[in-house]
């Protein structure tokens, strides 16, 4: 009987799967599998992404680098958060999610009023008799749209595992000598893993198949695989082309939170040990 509920209550979940995940999966895959012309399955779409690596390797840095800063800025972050009051926590925690319910796009039209060249920084520059300075058209300021848009996704995370902490560890480190640094190293830094390595791939996935930050912000040597993904459906009139990019970004981004879900397996089931 309880068999027989479970599956009912699963059948709208797997309905929903089966809709707007498998099938929308399927229908890459037949694209990129096929001729253009013919419809017939053919890997002459995969055989053209050889000219694409250098823009796919460009996002993963891209990705990674956006990944570690939002890591150095939300870790002092969430810890400061975990270790605030609980009304302090309910706050912060809102305040951090508050942006989230902005529109992307409208988050990062704002950088762009900002750092454009007749933006809100250059006249300030200009009103204090400094030189105006190139701050959009630039990898810096990719990076910076990244980090802004993706840090909540990496403080949520962190905040989680910190928050779970058994403080009763802390003060037995405490009390065996060590000293507030090496009680960090040893007992919260381990402890945190998972939630670290949740905030990279959150961080990751969504940074590295970006497209609209790198349109407004970048320049002609910021083009990410985002948006050669996004030409080859709306200007270069090539699905299937467009499709294998998907493929292969789709495979990466399932290799990445494969491992990332592995290690962090291993870190939660044996870090104290």
């Amino acid at each position: 009987m309880k068999k027989n509920n479970s599956v009912l209550l699963s059948t709208p979940y797997l309905l929903w799967m089966v809709a707007f995940t498998l099938i929308p999966l399927g229908v890459v895959g037949y694209y990129a599998l096929t001729d253009p012309a013919t419809g017939v399955f053919s890997l002459t779409n995969l055989q053209n992404l050889g000219m694409y690596w250098g823009v796919l390797w460009q996002s993963i840095v891209y990705s990674l680098i956006s990944a570690f800063i939002c890591l150095l800025l939300g870790y002092p972050v969430a810890y400061f958060i975990a270790h605030c009051s609980d009304t302090a926590q309910k706050i912060l925690y809102m305040l951090v999610m508050l942006p989230m319910c902005m529109s992307f796009l409208l988050r990062t039209l704002a950088w762009v009023g900002l750092l454009q060249d007749t933006g809100l920084i250059n006249r300030l520059l200009q009103l204090l008799g400094l030189p105006q300075m190139q701050l959009i058209r630039t990898p810096g300021a990719v990076v910076l749209g990244m980090v802004y848009n993706y840090l909540p996704y990496m403080i949520l995370p962190l905040y989680s595992t910190i928050v779970k902490i058994d403080h009763r560890l802390v003060e037995a480190a405490w009390d065996l000598g060590c000293t507030p640094v090496q009680t960090f190293a040893k007992v919260i830094f381990p402890l945190s893993m998972p939630g670290i390595l949740s905030g990279i791939t959150m961080v990751f996935v969504p940074a590295v198949s970006t497209f609209y930050i790198s349109q407004k912000l970048g320049g002609t040597d910021t083009v990410l695989i985002g948006d050669v993904i996004e030409r080859q459906f709306k200007q270069g009139n090539n699905p299937n082309l467009g499709a294998a990019l998907s493929l292969v970004l789709m495979i990466l981004v399932f290799v990445c939170t494969g491992i990332m879900n592995r290690f962090g397996a291993d870190e939660e089931g044996g870090v104290i040990a």
